[in-house]
């Protein structure tokens, strides 16, 4: 019987001397003023090139990420391996703004396509395509508006890199993701994983758009890709969140008097996503999907969902993952009980996943429950350790 109490299980990747760490860090962000004065002294600390590299690296870095380079995630991989869990290299250096950066990030994310193809413990591959492209031109596209010729050669570059790293997947047969990100540059976004999808998702999934239901159109949208995939005679590959950007959404929304795509209420993002990954089961033979949710009851849903439909746990077109660092109770319980688990592991180098880092602090702030329910496990892990 699956459950997501079972803290032996929950914690068993961890020593004694981990469990620790873990619970002063979610005590620290638990706690809204030490974020956010711990955001502005870290970033200050950053630029003017203060010792505190090492302590970052000890602490937040050690939680959330695998390592600074693809070779110093190994011990993560082969550890989460050990517990039937996979990994999903992500390289999370952000705001990068030149050519040779963007050329980079292709060649870092095909190298992280040639590590998979060799270990079986990294199941899918991500990119963001912000990693490969100017915003300003995404945002342009997205919104239609006549490039110049100069631009047009710049996104023709653009679409390239996704190309390069799409065939280097179906090639490798590695599937690989394409995330999701804000709204306004989502369409440029979705045209090429469409494109993408039909070009290599002939036999299997390989390319997976991402779809953030906490958007009020994602559930209609993942439908019509459906339909798009059907017509044109490929898999359709969905990796399902929730969404990370909604503050900056409803923000923007406001300030540009168009009304917010985000959902009014939680429980309306919950009930899309809900419903979002029981359509894809009803279709499973034709949808690969990645339920990636820290969301207890969504998880369990699905977990139900293929019981009822007699879809094997092993199902290959079923994964369900979470971010490394958090609801191992999810992930953990979940691979215990024979289903399909993968971790997102950042990686990259210490200031450079500092934005990530600092996003991942504030959204275990911010997400009401998150932090809570992380410290109650951890204390009933250590409780449980104790009486042993």
């Amino acid at each position: 019987m699956l459950s997501f109490n079972n803290t032996e299980v929950s914690f068993s990747g961890k020593t004694n001397k981990d469990l620790n760490r873990s619970y002063w860090l979610f005590k620290m962000v638990s706690n809204q003023t030490f974020v956010k004065i711990g955001k502005s002294l870290t970033t200050f600390a950053i630029k003017m090139h203060l010792p505190i590299k090492g302590l970052i690296k000890a602490t937040i870095f050690k939680q959330f990420c695998g390592g600074e380079t693809i070779q110093e995630c190994d011990k993560a991989i082969q550890e989460l391996g050990k517990f039937n869990i996979g990994t999903i290299l992500d390289y999370s250096v952000e705001g990068k703004e030149t050519e040779k950066d963007f050329d980079a990030c292709c060649s870092e994310t095909i190298a992280t396509i040639n590590k998979a193809k060799n270990d079986k413990h990294i199941p899918f591959c991500v990119f963001k395509v912000t990693g490969l492209a100017r915003f300003e031109l995404l945002e342009k596209v997205s919104a239609k508006i006549a490039l110049s010729a100069e631009e047009h050669l710049e996104y023709d570059r653009i679409k390239n890199r996704v190309n390069l790293i799409c065939r280097a997947a179906h090639t490798g047969g590695v599937p690989i993701f394409i995330d999701a990100e804000e709204s306004w540059i989502q369409e440029a976004i979705d045209m090429m994983a469409n494109h993408m999808m039909q070009l290599f998702n002939k036999e299997k999934a390989i390319v997976y758009n991402t779809y953030q239901l906490y958007r009020k159109d994602r559930l209609s949208y993942l439908k019509y890709s459906f339909d798009l995939a059907q017509r044109s005679d490929y898999f359709l590959g969905a990796k399902l969140v929730r969404g990370a950007y909604m503050e900056k959404e409803r923000k923007r929304a406001d300030e540009n008097n168009y009304p917010s795509p985000i959902q009014e209420t939680k429980e309306d993002t919950d009930k899309d996503y809900d419903a979002a990954i029981e359509f894809c089961a009803e279709n499973i033979s034709r949808i690969a999907i990645c339920a990636g949710t820290h969301n207890e009851i969504s998880s369990m849903k699905l977990a139900e969902l293929m019981q009822k439909k007699n879809i094997s746990t092993d199902n290959k077109n079923i994964y369900f993952s979470q971010l490394l660092g958090m609801s191992d109770h999810i992930s953990f319980n979940l691979a215990n009980a024979h289903y399909n688990v993968a971790k997102y592991v950042p990686y990259g180098p210490v200031n450079e996943v500092l934005p990530y880092l600092i996003r991942r602090a504030q959204e275990n702030t911010s997400v009401k429950g998150q932090t809570g329910r992380e410290l109650s496990l951890i204390m009933k892990e250590k409780e449980r350790r104790r009486q042993k």
